[in-house]
């Protein structure tokens, strides 16, 4: 490989952020050949013509002028001595007399009204360092890396397999699937690697290229262990796991199929201990060619927006519903003024496909709107009152949201009690709270609802379809459930002002 020579062309195609889980892969480097008996009787055991491991050097000798150190250097927030929860010191040293020893220390490092340039002087700055991984994606310095690794960075330093130091900027990073893009500017073109097209089969060799523990350009390899991971990093989960040894470092560096090509960015790993135990989990091409292509034209990533909480739609929620298998996303709650409410989708409908697209649950439901751009009319498919229906919503942008929590509400004595499902239930106005449901006062351990995580302070807002203000509502709409030979009823729930649905089995016998 000479110095601006491409291991694999990069692909020039528009960017359309998550539109589905490719596959990601290499080269295969067994053979498996299965033996068909000619008579059941003398039936043999599959076996498998192996070679042994491949010699990995000339792979690595190839890509590894693409890999990169990052150094960032992050802003650290001086901290302010913090009395009764209060910012800074004033409120603490207000009312001190003239002289006081206390009062000078105040002068000289909490006065929030001293001089700029006095504050600076006795406060200055403070700096911290951080490193991690990064690969050349273009001849002219384009630099692939987590966005973890330049969170809160001020500067950012390249530096590549001999030593040489490159100062960087940062075109643009995605917090949602932690990528970023970094350019290098220099008078030289750069080797550089392409993301892989083809998908890995579980199993596949991968060697990892990083900067662990900051002692620079290592290898490390193993195999594919699993694709699809879910880890709770993000609602675009969709990880590939690997054995191949990760440490701290290596986030944003590269793993390699053995025709050098990249299929997935390092990003996390398991450790009970902070150390490597064979479980770490990279971004796959797919997604990051396309958010990389979205920061490398507009900086940003633009996604579509429906406004939903949703959930998974378990058998027994599928059942309280009468949908025929357990399918889709179920929208807990609509959020005011969002696409999804101003196109009339609520509280209890099932999402089960946008334009023709089966949504197999919530990850499903995110992925496919997020593919679309802003203001686009996509028709949902929903399920509601017991049959399909189609609903035209014009998405919206998805913007960083903040969701405030709310303390546990403290509930009072006057109790009603659900044996059968392990609850005891009061009004919200004997609970001190004002608006509609009905508070869980207590909560058997061992029961129904403690297996569902439902929890004391919870608002049960909805059973059965129907809105409940206190516990006889709660009653009537269980009978009426039981009527109607439901074998689990649905709850709709209120927790730390986010909704969601539990389904309890009915007490039928």
């Amino acid at each position: 490989m000479q110095n601006g020579r491409s291991v694999s062309p990069l692909r020039s195609r528009r960017a359309k952020l998550l539109a589905g889980v490719f596959a990601l892969g290499a080269a295969g480097l067994l053979t498996a050949q299965t033996i068909v008996p000619s008579q059941l009787a003398h039936a043999e055991a599959v076996r498998v013509n192996a070679a042994s491991p491949a010699d990995f050097s000339d792979v690595v000798s190839t890509v590894s002028p693409a890999v990169v150190s990052v150094r960032v250097k992050q802003a650290v927030e001086p901290r302010m001595m913090n009395f009764n929860g209060r910012e800074g010191s004033q409120e603490f040293f207000k009312g001190l007399p003239d002289g006081h020893p206390f009062e000078r220390f105040f002068r000289d490092f909490g006065n929030p009204g001293a001089e700029e340039g006095q504050r600076e002087r006795r406060n200055p700055r403070q700096f911290g360092m951080s490193q991690g991984s990064g690969f050349f994606i273009s001849k002219d310095g384009f630099v692939v890396t987590n966005h973890h690794v330049i969170d809160r960075g001020t500067e950012f330093t390249v530096i590549d397999q001999n030593g040489d130091e490159s100062n960087a900027t940062l075109i643009g990073a995605d917090k949602r699937t932690d990528l970023a893009l970094l350019k290098v500017e220099a008078d030289k073109d750069f080797t550089y690697v392409d993301f892989a097209d083809d998908a890995p089969e579980v199993g596949e060799w991968t060697v990892a290229i990083g900067n662990p523990f900051g002692l620079g350009g290592s290898v490390t390899a193993g195999i594919v262990s699993a694709r699809g991971r879910d880890i709770g990093a993000g609602p675009y989960d969709d990880f590939i796991q690997i054995d191949a040894p990760v440490n701290r470092g290596n986030s944003g560096g590269p793993a390699f199929n053995m025709k050098g090509e990249v299929i997935g960015v390092n990003a996390a790993i398991f450790s009970p201990s902070g150390g490597n135990v064979g479980i770490a989990f990279a971004i796959p091409a797919s997604t990051a060619q396309d958010v990389i292509m979205e920061l490398k034209d507009d900086g940003t990533v633009v996604r579509g927006w429906l406004g939903v909480q949703i959930q998974n739609v378990t058998d027994d929620i599928a059942e309280s519903l009468g949908l025929d298998q357990a399918r889709g996303a179920i929208v807990a709650e609509a959020q005011e003024n969002s696409p999804a409410q101003k196109a009339g989708l609520r509280s209890g409908d099932t999402i089960l496909a946008v334009d023709g697209t089966s949504v197999e649950g919530p990850r499903d439901l995110s992925k496919i709107v997020a593919a679309y751009e802003p203001d686009t009319k996509v028709d949902v498919t929903i399920w509601r009152d017991g049959e399909e229906q189609d609903v035209t919503v014009t998405l919206g942008r998805l913007k960083e949201q903040e969701q405030a929590a709310v303390e546990q509400p403290q509930v009072e004595e006057t109790k009603t009690s659900l044996d059968e499902l392990g609850l005891v239930l009061t009004t919200k106005s004997e609970a001190g709270m004002e608006g509609k449901g009905v508070v869980i006062a207590e909560i058997d351990p061992e029961s129904p609802a403690a297996e569902k995580r439902l929890s004391t302070g919870d608002v049960i807002l909805e059973v059965a379809g129907m809105q409940v203000s206190n516990p006889e509502d709660v009653l009537k709409a269980l009978d009426k459930a039981e009527k109607d030979g439901r074998k689990a009823v649905l709850f709709r729930v209120e927790t730390n002002n986010s909704t969601r649905f539990v389904a309890l089995p009915m007490n039928l016998a």
